[in-house]
């Protein structure tokens, strides 16, 4: 089972450099071994306020008991609150392998909601949908798309800015009736996603 994480760290006041400096560097290497053992999978940054500092996380486990097992034992949990949305693979999630070329381009997390949407409508363009999607993973947009709580669904997409995702997310058939919520990511020095690191 996959799990999304938004992990918002808050460092209580007073505290040395020397301490922020020493949990950080025992969260890089704890993040390392979760994603050696397969449990994390990507971090990522979204947007962010002046003196704020949250994560987004991928994890794989068992169930959430064995999640919040492997989320309490990460050295930053003693200043973090993390939010958990399990995920569940959606019919048009092109799998865990799917890396596309999109090239240098930008990952962004859309959710998608079709609250009143006819459901004739979105039944009728589902197998158009399904061959869109495939084609867009084909082409390195689309990473990943879950299904999230709620009937709503969660992707990973690829563009080269948010104006080339939106051109990407208005070719699906479905998109007429699909509200959406899209968060530009940024890159996360622990992200296991970026491969190997020389130095």
């Amino acid at each position: 089972m996959e799990y999304l994480v938004t992990m918002t760290t808050r460092v209580p006041e007073g505290t040395s450099p020397e301490e922020i400096d020493d949990v950080r560097a025992r969260e890089a290497a704890n993040s390392r071994g979760l994603a050696a053992a397969g449990h994390l999978l990507r971090l990522w940054r979204p947007p962010l306020r002046p003196g704020e500092w949250r994560t987004l996380g991928l994890f794989a486990a068992p169930d959430a008991a064995h999640l919040e097992d492997l989320l309490a034992a990460m050295p930053l949990r003693v200043w973090r609150s993390d939010e958990v949305t399990p995920l569940t693979p959606h019919p048009n999630d092109p799998g865990p392998a799917s890396r596309g070329a999109a090239g240098a381009a930008r990952e962004f997390l859309v959710a998608f909601a079709a609250e009143g949407a006819p459901s004739r409508a979105l039944a009728d363009t589902a197998p158009a949908e399904a061959a869109r999607a495939k084609e867009l993973a084909e082409e390195g947009h689309l990473v990943r798309l879950w299904q999230t709580p709620g009937d709503r669904a969660l992707g990973l997409w690829r563009a080269r800015d948010p104006a080339d995702l939106r051109i990407v997310l208005d070719s699906l058939p479905q998109a007429p009736w699909l509200s959406t919520e899209t968060t530009p990511l940024t890159e996360h020095p622990n992200d296991p996603g970026l491969g190997p690191r020389e130095g």
